[in-house]
Formats: structure tokens, sequence, C-alpha cells
């Protein structure tokens, strides 16, 4: 089974796109107006805006939290700072040993957006 679409609340396409053209580093794959949604592709899998879509929680694996935090910064309420969440011993959830890292911010439309990354040392 493959996941293949996630939506995501965004009651302003126009800052929900541009904030997420700036944290994907890419530009929307498709925008249909009417009805008013924002397509964005994640690695095959569709990232859907839609004013109609409930509030939801992606997590993003990123190269660097804290790097990525900071580039952020200024444009997001910081919800959770970065901070180790688990060491993987093997590879079941995670690449097997580094240290999994995570900070949560909320976006512009007020979803939380989970920021994750694996590290082989626990600094």
């Amino acid at each position: 089974m493959k996941l293949v679409q996630v939506a995501l609340r965004a009651t302003d396409l126009d800052r929900a796109a541009a904030f997420y053209g700036d944290v994907l580093g890419t530009e929307p794959t498709g925008r249909f107006n009417p009805p008013g949604l924002v397509f964005f592709d994640l690695d095959g899998t569709r990232l859907l805006l839609d004013a109609t879509a409930p509030s939801s929680m992606l997590y993003l694996e990123v190269d660097d939290v804290r790097r990525s935090l900071e580039a952020l910064r200024d444009r997001v309420e910081v919800v959770s700072e970065p901070h180790p969440i688990f060491r993987h011993e093997d590879d079941v959830l995670g690449p097997a040993g580094t240290t999994e890292w995570q900070a949560f911010v909320t976006d512009s439309e007020g979803n939380t957006l989970g920021l994750v990354s694996f590290a082989r040392e626990d600094s």
C-alpha cells in the first residue's frame, strides 16, 4: 500500500502556497481555481492544500532540524524547539544507528508542522 495524498487545511491558499513553497523549496505542481486547491509533490505523495480540509499534522524530514528551524523562525510560531526523540537501534522506524530529532512549528494556516531529522551523533 502506498500513501497517495495528504490534505491540509489552508484558509488562505496564496499564503499557504507561499509558506509550503518556501519550506519545501519547490513550486506547486498544480493549482485549481475554482474550487481552490493547491498541490505539491512530496517525493511521489501529493500534499493538497484545501480550505475545506480538516486540520492535520505533518511530519517532514529535513536534513537538519536545527538549521531548518532557524531558517523558518521569523515566519512561524515555534511550538517545540529541536530535541532528540530516541535512538534507532534498528531500521524499524528510522535508520539504524541514528538519533531522531524533532521540532514543531505552527504553519501559516494554524496547523502544526513537525520537522524531523536523523543524526549519527547525539549533538
